[in-house]
C-alpha cells in the first residue's frame, strides 16, 4: 500500500511538472526533448529496431509451437467478444485518431522526400511502403508482446494487470526485482501519459482544422484550437466520474464505423481502379520486405536519409512503445479466453491489414493526384499537414458531410482514448486496483489535459512526436524485460506440465 501511494504521488508529480513546464516554456521543453531524443536515436536506433523485430519473430514463432494452444485463462474459458468485434476494438484502441490525421499526409510527405531522387513510380511505391511499415505489423508486435505478457501472468498466474507483475511473480522477495518492477510501473505511467497527451494534441489540431474548413476559413486560429481543447476536456471528464462500461464501447464502435465508412467512400468515389491496384500492390510490396525492413537503419544512405529514418520510422516505433502498456492492458482485458495462437494472429494480422487498406485508399488518391499533377495536396505537406485529409475529401462529392464525419470520428477517438487511459493510469498508480476511485481518474484526466496543452503549445506535429519519444525512451528496455519474463514463464509452466504428465 505504501509503495502504491509513493508511485501515485511520484508519477502525478512528474506528469504535472512536465505539463506545467510545457505550458510555461514550451520552447525550452522542446529543446531539452530534442537534445535527448536525437542523441538516443543516433546511438541506440539499432537497438530499437532489433528489439521490435525480435518481438515480431517471437510472436510469429508462438503460433507455430505448442505454446500457441495455451488459453489466456482457464482451459474452459471462451472469448467474451466475437472475432470481428474484438479486432475492431483492437484497432480503435491501438491507432484511432493517428490514422485519420496521417491518412494522406504521411504517404505524400514520404513521396515529396524522394520524388527528386527516384523515378516517380518507384518514389510512389516506396512512399506507400514506408507508411505501411510505420503503421504495420511491427507496431502490433509491440502491442501484442506487451499485452500477451500482461494477459498470461494475469490469467494463468493470477497477478494484477501491472507491468511489474511478471518480474515480481518470477522473482518473489528479490529486492532488485521489486525495485525494477516499481521503476517499470513508473515509466509505464510516464509513457502512457505523454503518449496519450500527444494524441490529444493531434486530435485537437485535426478537429480544429476540420471545424475551420466547415466554417469556410483558411487557417485554424488559436481561439478555435483553444475552444476545441476545452470542449474535449468537457466531453471526457463526465465519463471519468462513472464506471467504464458499455457506453464507451459504443462510442468506440461508432468512431470505428465512421472510419470504415470513410475508407469505403474514398475507394468508391475516388479513382477506384487506381486505388484498388495501389492497395493490392501495397500489400504485396509490404509482405515482400516486412522482415528485412525491420532491420534496416539506413546507415549507408547519407545524412538526409538517416535523419528521415529517425524522424519517421524510429519515432513511430518508440511511439508504439509509449502506447504499449496502455494498449497492452486494454487488449489483455478483452482477450480472456482466446488461445495464444488466436491472440497473436488476430492482433498482428487484422489491424495491419486494415491499415494497409487505409493508406492504399487515402495515400493512394494523394499519390494519384501528385503523379497526374492535380490539386495542391503535395504542396500542403510543406505548409499544413493538418489540412491534408480535409483537402482530399474536398475534391470528392459530399465533402461537407465527410468532413463532418471525420471531425466527429477524431473527436470520439480522442475522448474514448483519454477516458480509457485515465482508467489504466489509475489502475497502475494504485497498485493494480481494477476500479480506481473517481478522484484518481479525474486527476489523471486533468493531467492528461495539461500535458495535451503543453503539446499543443509546442506548435507542430514534429514537436509532438519528439515529446512522445522522450516519454517512451526508458520503456524501450522494459518491453525487452517483459519479453524475457514471458519466455521464462512459458518454459517454466511447460516443464511443470511435462513433469506432471510423466507422473
Amino acid at each position: 500500500m505504501k509503495n502504491s501511494r509513493i508511485l501515485l504521488a511520484t508519477s502525478i508529480s512528474l506528469c504535472a511538472f512536465v505539463g506545467i513546464w510545457g505550458v510555461i516554456s514550451p520552447d525550452s521543453l522542446l529543446v531539452f526533448a530534442e537534445s535527448i531524443v536525437n542523441q538516443y536515436f543516433i546511438s541506440r536506433g539499432w537497438f530499437v529496431m532489433l528489439s521490435v523485430t525480435i518481438m515480431l519473430l517471437f510472436c510469429l514463432a508462438l503460433t507455430l509451437t505448442k505454446f500457441g494452444d495455451i488459453r489466456l485463462g482457464a482451459d474452459t474459458d471462451r472469448p467474451e467478444y466475437s472475432t470481428p468485434t474484438w479486432i475492431a476494438m483492437l484497432f480503435a484502441a491501438g491507432m484511432g485518431v493517428g490514422l485519420l490525421f496521417w491518412a494522406v499526409a504521411e504517404p505524400l510527405t514520404h513521396f515529396y522526400f524522394v520524388k527528386d531522387v527516384l523515378p516517380q513510380p518507384i518514389a510512389a511505391e516506396q512512399a506507400l511502403l514506408a507508411a505501411n511499415f510505420n503503421w504495420g505489423i511491427h507496431a502490433w508486435a509491440i502491442y501484442g508482446t506487451t499485452a500477451l505478457a500482461i494477459a498470461y501472468f494475469s490469467y494463468r498466474r493470477g497477478t494484477p494487470m501491472m507491468v511489474s507483475a511478471p518480474l515480481k511473480n518470477l522473482f518473489p522477495g528479490e529486492f532488485w526485482a521489486s525495485a525494477l518492477g516499481w521503476f517499470s510501473d513508473f515509466m509505464a505511467i510516464a509513457a502512457i501519459a505523454i503518449g496519450v497527451a500527444g494524441s490529444v494534441a493531434m486530435g485537437v489540431f485535426q478537429v480544429a482544422d476540420g471545424a475551420t474548413v466547415l466554417m469556410g476559413n483558411d487557417t485554424a486560429t488559436p481561439l478555435m484550437i483553444g475552444t476545441v481543447f476545452v470542449l474535449m476536456i468537457a466531453a471526457y471528464i463526465p465519463p471519468l466520474l462513472v464506471d467504464l462500461g458499455a457506453g464507451m464501447a459504443r462510442l468506440s464502435n461508432i468512431a470505428m464505423a465512421l472510419a470504415i465508412g470513410l475508407v469505403v467512400y474514398t475507394i468508391v468515389l475516388g479513382p477506384s481502379e487506381f486505388l484498388l491496384n495501389s492497395i493490392v500492390s501495397g500489400i504485396g510490396s509490404y509482405v515482400a520486405v516486412v522482415i528485412p525492413r525491420g532491420l534496416e537503419t539506413f546507415t549507408f544512405y547519407g545524412d538526409e536519409a538517416s535523419k528521415w529514418f529517425r524522424d519517421w520510422t524510429l519515432t513511430y516505433m518508440v511511439w508504439w512503445i509509449a502506447w504499449g502498456p496502455f494498449v497492452g492492458v486494454f487488449v489483455a482485458r478483452i482477450s480472456k479466453g482466446r488461445t495464444i495462437r488466436e491472440f497473436v494472429l488476430g492482433v498482428l494480422i487484422g489491424p495491419t491489414l486494415f491499415s494497409t487498406i487505409w493508406f492504399g485508399a487515402f495515400g493512394g488518391i494523394g499519390i494519384y493526384d501528385a503523379l497526374n499533377g492535380q490539386g495542391n495536396l503535395l504542396a500542403l505537406t510543406q505548409t499544413n499537414v493538418e489540412r491534408m485529409t480535409f483537402a482530399l475529401l474536398d475534391r470528392l462529392p459530399f465533402s461537407t458531410l465527410t468532413t463532418l464525419a471525420t471531425v466527429l470520428a477524431a473527436f470520439l477517438f480522442i475522448v474514448t482514448s483519454v477516458v480509457s487511459a485515465a482508467f489504466v493510469l489509475g489502475t497502475f498508480s494504485t497498485g493494480g486496483n481494477p476500479n480506481p476511485s473517481a478522484k484518481v481518474r479525474v486527476i489523471w484526466g486533468m493531467l492528461l489535459g495539461v500535458l495535451g496543452a503543453a503539446m499543443i503549445l509546442s506548435g507542430s506535429m514534429a514537436a509532438v512526436r519528439t515529446l512522445i519519444a522522450l516519454g517512451a525512451l526508458p520503456f524501450v528496455f522494459i518491453t525487452v524485460i517483459l519479453l524475457a519474463c514471458l519466455i521464462r514463464a512459458l518454459l517454466q509452466d511447460s516443464r511443470k506440465e511435462q513433469t506432471h504428465a510423466d507422473r
